[in-house]
């Protein structure tokens, strides 16, 4: 089995439709349209590593079969990155022990703040199900018996930081990023897939639009771009349409072969 990367969420923080039924844009009927917060997957022959805990996390999983959770990247502490995080404990309860999860120090500081109880041993009913580190610049991750090498680059969000993974030098999951910068540009060029933010068509502080987002396509040159964290402003099939043929609209459930 190849390396599987799936897109589980590809919506912006309120999804589409948004909790109020609002479609804004999109077509109701294009079931591509109906878009979950942002999460993705790593799947190899020996383990399943999830890049952030959507609020929508434990229909994505049951959407796409997961059955299991062997540790946890997050990109960064905003909400619709994280509050899914307590749909992990049921991996602990099948394996009894701490899922191991990666993020920077600030994320860390809010995860141990926001969700102490996943964190501590309160009571013998209620052990610690996760076990907070510290991600590197460059990790491993197994595939059967070789090593899949993961890179993570810091990138501007606004006002705060976000992680992108660089996965074998593949595949790159930027799914909050309003600034790239300039020395981190070589590790970016030539890749197989680009997953990267594509908020709207309007500017915005914290994200990229579709302006910006196609510049910087054209400029790292992937043989396939996905735009992700998509509002409801861009409807699927319209967005396609204005697209150059190596860039495509994600979708819940995309799967890529790495």
């Amino acid at each position: 089995m190849s390396i599987k990367f799936t897109i589980l969420g590809c919506g912006s923080s309120m999804g589409v439709p948004r909790s109020d039924g609002y479609f804004g844009n999109c077509d109701p009927t294009n079931l591509k349209n109906y878009r979950s917060r942002c999460s993705g997957i790593i799947q190899t022959k020996s383990d399943n590593i999830l890049i952030d805990t959507s609020p929508d996390l434990r229909s994505q999983l049951i959407n796409n079969k997961i059955k299991k959770i062997d540790k946890v990247l997050y990109s960064h502490m905003h909400a619709d990155q994280t509050h899914g995080i307590n749909d992990l404990r049921v991996f602990f309860i099948k394996n009894r022990r701490p899922i191991p999860i990666y993020t920077d120090k600030k994320t860390k500081d809010h995860l141990t703040k926001t969700f102490s109880y996943c964190f501590e041993n309160r009571s013998k009913e209620y052990p610690a199900t996760l076990k907070l580190n510290i991600v590197k610049n460059r990790f491993t991750i197994k595939d059967g018996a070789k090593n899949i090498s993961i890179k993570s680059v810091k990138v501007e969000h606004g006002k705060v930081q976000s992680i992108c993974y660089i996965i074998d030098n593949k595949l790159a999951y930027i799914s909050d990023v309003s600034k790239i910068y300039k020395k981190d540009y070589k590790y970016f060029k030539n890749l197989k897939y680009l997953i990267i933010d594509c908020l709207w068509y309007r500017n915005h502080p914290s994200h990229l639009n579709l302006e910006q987002s196609i510049k910087l396509i054209k400029l790292f040159k992937p043989k396939k771009a996905i735009l992700t964290n998509l509002h409801c402003d861009l409807d699927y099939e319209i967005l396609r349409k204005k697209l150059p043929k190596n860039i495509v609209p994600a979708y819940d459930g995309l799967k890529l072969k790495l």
